[in-house]
Order: structure tokens, then sequence, then C-alpha cells
């Protein structure tokens, strides 16, 4: 595992070996201050060369960020590990409208392991009353690409059959929580029987732990034989053939991730034995203009507050305890979302 040098504070994906940095997502609630009250410095996470978690250095005397023209100045409560951060506003950039100091909200940025951070005010939104801090920070970037996935990969329809992998995961727990919402017949696989409960928890109506041939035996029971209209495949290499074995006729393999390893290349004639369609999404795509942000947040909130959609947080730790909090999470000690306080 290593990372990359990058700008001081930045938010790094440490989960997979030698993978590439991805933009990381902060939910910050924010409450303004006066300008005055505003530190000098504060206290951060420091990358200053290439490395494992031994290189993210815990600093007191970091300098606190002026926010520029469209950003906010964040002072962050809560830091999500792997992308999301809670915080309050203390300032406005040049001719940022439409918040106030002591305003709380999430933000979407690269900057999150820090005290204060300068947040794009573009991919900010105000967190609504009947929602934690917490659970806000641990729900903004998982449960958008939950529900993103399942309104524009592939459009779910009310009955459907789908199957999720790594359902006890944090993606697979918000897609099983929000198919269940929308009246979707979900089939889950988890890696060992100790995570069927935690996927059943999350809405799953049916749990398969992993295993020779029996996620194909569960699909064809379930289905009579169809398959699944869709497949949320997250796991990438190890499982992307057998999905789409199991997607049925004019069916869907909605691939996220490469927690297995990139998916190989592939001949596309392979598709038009049943007519499949393959997707490759990633969020940021989705929520690219503030309307699609603000759009696809409301719709998390309102999912989280109507259907009580339940965030799962493993733990928060102190972010002077980042590395073994990364540590943790790739050493597969963790269930949940782990969060970081200043």
């Amino acid at each position: 595992m290593s990372l990359r040098t990058r700008s001081i504070f930045t938010k790094t994906q440490l989960t997979k070996p030698k993978s590439r940095l991805t933009i990381p997502t902060n939910h910050l609630s924010l409450r303004t201050m006066a300008s005055s009250q505003v530190p000098k410095i504060m206290k951060g996470i420091l990358i200053e060369k290439t490395g494992g978690t031994e290189v993210l250095q815990y600093k007191t005397d970091l300098p606190v960020p002026t926010p520029k023209e469209g950003e906010v100045l964040v002072k962050n409560d809560f830091i999500g590990i792997n992308y999301i951060d809670t915080g309050n506003i203390v300032s406005l950039g040049p001719s940022v409208t439409g918040f106030l100091e002591n305003d709380r909200v999430v933000w979407l940025g690269v900057t999150g392991y820090a005290e204060y951070t300068a947040a794009p005010a573009a991919k900010t939104v105000k967190i609504p009353s009947a929602i934690s801090s917490p659970d806000a920070c641990a729900a903004i970037l998982q449960g958008l690409t939950a529900l993103t996935l399942t309104e524009e990969a592939h459009p779910v329809q009310k009955g459907d059959w789908v199957l999720v992998l790594a359902a006890s995961g944090g993606v697979g727990g918000w897609l099983c929580q929000i198919l269940k919402a929308k009246g979707v017949h979900t089939i889950a696989t988890v890696g060992s029987e100790g995570k069927v409960a935690v996927a059943k928890e999350s809405g799953a109506e049916v749990v398969v732990v992993e295993g020779e041939g029996v996620v194909q035996q569960k699909v064809k029971e379930c289905t009579g034989g169809k398959g699944v209209a869709a497949v949320f495949d997250g796991v990438g290499k190890t499982t992307f053939d057998r999905s789409l074995e199991v997607v049925a006729r004019k069916g869907t393999l909605v691939s996220f991730g490469n927690a297995s390893g990139v998916v190989a290349p592939f001949a596309i004639s392979k598709l038009s034995a049943k007519n499949n369609k393959v997707v490759r999404p990633s969020l940021p795509n989705y929520i690219i203009t503030t309307e699609e942000f603000e759009q696809y947040t409301t719709k998390l909130f309102k999912l989280m507050v109507e259907d009580h959609i339940k965030v799962r947080i493993h733990e928060t730790y102190p972010l002077k305890d980042v590395a073994r909090a990364h540590n943790d999470l790739e050493g597969r000690k963790t269930m949940g979302k782990l969060l970081l306080t200043p």
C-alpha cells in the first residue's frame, strides 16, 4: 500500500494496496463563527512522501486555510474515513451565498483530515435538523453512491429481484436498505456466517455465504431460473464472470468497484447471448452539477428520515489515531463507517 504525495490534510484511500488516490468526500456539519474567532493554526494530518500509513503525520501547528472564491471555511466536527466528514461553517469566501455561519452542512472535497477545511460551496449542502452530524457524515458518500446506482446505473423497479455482492460492506449495506425501501427483492452475498445477520438487518431478503456454486443456485431458486434484473458488483475481478452468468435476459451488470482487482478486458460479444448491459459508473460523474448534487442529497436525506434507514458506525477515532483507523479498515476488523474527530 502506498500514498502519493499530496497537499497537506489530503484524505486518501488506503484500503486497497497500490490503488490510485480517489477524490475524498467530506461530510461536515458546519457552524459559523466570527472571523476574528478563527485560530491561525490547527491540528491535521500532513503527508510529505509516498508510503503506507506511517506517512500520515499528526501535526498541531498547521495553518488554517483561508476560503477563496466559491469556498466556505468549515470547522470539522467529524471526519469520515474513506471520504466523509462533518463540521461547522466558520466563514464564507467571496461571492458565496445560500449559507450562514453556524449552518450544519455536508460537503465533498479533498482536504478533510484536519480541524478546518476550505470546502467547495458548490458541493456543500445543509443537513436537515432530523439527521445528526455523525449520521450525516457516515451516510453521505456511500448513501449517494447506492442511490445513484439504483436510479441511474440501473433504475430498479418494484418487485424486481436483484443481487448485491458484499452486502455487509458500506455501499452494499446501503444498497440493501435503499432497495428494500423501493420495494425490490434483494439476494445478498456475504463472506462469512457472522455477517449474515448484518445483511438481513440491512434489508436483504435472501442472504448467501460465498461458496462454490451457491450463489448461482440461490439466484436460480429465487427467480425461477430467469436470473436477476441487475447485479450490483463492487467486488470486481473475481466475480465479474459469475455476475454475467446470473443476470437475466436484458438485465444489467453494474460493476462499481474493484475490491478483488480490476476486471480484465472481455469480448463485448458476450453480452449478446442475453442482450445484457454492463455499466461502470462513478459517483462524481452523477453529481457534477450543483443541481445534481442537491437533488440526490435531498433524496438521500428524505430516505433516511421517512424510511428510517439506519447508519452503521463502527467507531469514532481521535484524529491522531488515523493510522490505526486505516489499519483496522484494511485489516477487515471493522463493520460500518469509521469516523475521526479532531
